[in-house]
C-alpha cells in the first residue's frame, strides 16, 4: 500500500487518504465521535477525489470506508451550532458540502463504499453519492434529522427518493427509525450484503475487479447512467449512442475484442 500523496500529508486526520494498488482509499478516521463529518473532512475528501482524479492516474476506482464500529453518523454538531448564528457561514458551508458531494456523484471514477455499524443524517448523505454500497450484517441506515429538529441538508430529500421512492424516504425522515442492512438491500439502498468480518476485504476486492476494467469505458456508463435518468428516453439513447462513437476513437474497445478473439485477459491501457 502506498503512502499519502505527498498533495495530502496536510489534509485534515479526520479523513485519510491512500492508494492501495489501482485502488484509491478515503478512510473516515474519527471514530471516537462516530465519524461525525466537520468542513475540514470535506476540505480532504475533495483534495483526495482531485488527487486520484487527475494526479494520480494509476487510480481506477475509489473506496469510501471508515475506521472504527460505524460508518458515520452525519455532520459534526458542534460545529453546526455556531454556525446556526451566522445564516451566511451557514450558507457557505452547505454550498461547500454539496460541491463536494456533487464531486463524488459525477467523478468520472467508479466510487464504492463500504458501511458498518451505524450510517445515519449525514452518513447516508454521503452513501447516496455513491455509485455502489457494501454494507455489513449488522450495519443499520436511518435519517436522525427530525430528532434534532432540523431539515436534511446534503441532499437527501432529493437523492433519497430517486433511490428508494417518495413513501420510503419520507418514512425514514418522518419517523428517523433505523432499517437494518436486508432492509436495506430491499429497498435498493445498498448493493451488496456482506459478512462484517469481510467487510473490508470485500468491497476491497470489487475495486479490484472495477480497477481491472477500461478507465474510459467506466467513465462513459457512469456518466451516461446518472445523466441518462434525468433525461427523456429518446435524449438518453441519443446522448448513449454519441458515446458508443466517442468511446471507439479510444484504444480500449479495439484491445477489449482482440483480447476475447484470442482468448487472453485485456489490457485496458486506459
Amino acid at each position: 500500500m502506498k503512502n499519502t500523496p505527498a498533495s495530502m500529508k496536510n489534509a485534515d486526520r479526520h479523513v485519510i487518504a491512500i492508494r492501495s494498488g489501482a485502488v484509491g482509499i478515503i478512510e473516515l478516521s474519527r471514530p471516537e465521535k462516530f465519524n461525525a463529518m466537520s468542513r475540514a473532512a470535506f476540505d480532504s475528501i475533495a483534495a483526495a477525489m482531485d488527487e486520484f482524479e487527475h494526479r494520480d492516474s494509476g487510480v481506477r476506482a475509489v473506496l469510501i470506508r471508515a475506521q472504527g464500529k460505524n460508518f458515520c453518523t452525519g455532520g459534526d454538531l458542534d460545529e453546526a451550532r455556531t454556525m446556526m448564528k451566522d445564516t451566511e457561514s451557514l450558507d457557505g458551508f452547505l454550498r461547500h458540502v454539496g460541491a463536494v458531494l456533487e464531486r463524488i456523484e459525477g467523478s468520472p471514477l467508479p466510487v464504492v463504499t463500504a458501511c458498518q455499524g451505524l450510517t445515519l443524517a449525514g452518513g447516508l448523505e454521503l452513501t447516496l453519492c455513491s455509485d455502489i454500497v457494501f454494507a455489513a450484517s449488522d450495519a443499520r441506515f436511518g435519517d436522525q434529522h427530525v430528532q434534532y429538529g432540523l431539515v436534511p441538508a446534503w441532499g437527501a430529500t432529493q437523492r433519497l427518493p430517486r433511490l428508494v421512492g417518495i413513501m420510503r424516504s419520507l418514512d425514514l425522515m418522518y419517523s428517523g427509525r433505523w432499517i437494518d442492512a436486508a432492509t436495506a438491500l430491499e429497498w435498493d439502498l445498498v448493493s451488496y450484503v456482506v459478512a462484517a468480518d469481510q467487510l473490508r476485504e470485500e468491497s476491497m476486492k470489487y475495486c479490484q475487479t472495477l480497477a481491472a476494467r477500461s478507465r474510459p469505458g467506466l467513465a462513459a456508463m457512469k456518466r451516461l447512467v446518472r445523466s441518462g435518468v434525468q433525461a427523456s428516453l429518446s435524449q438518453g439513447l441519443r446522448i448513449e449512442r454519441e458515446a458508443v462513437l466517442e468511446s471507439m476513437r479510444g484504444s480500449d474497445p479495439q484491445e477489449g475484442i482482440e483480447a476475447f478473439l484470442a482468448r487472453r485477459q485485456p489490457q485496458f491501457s486506459g
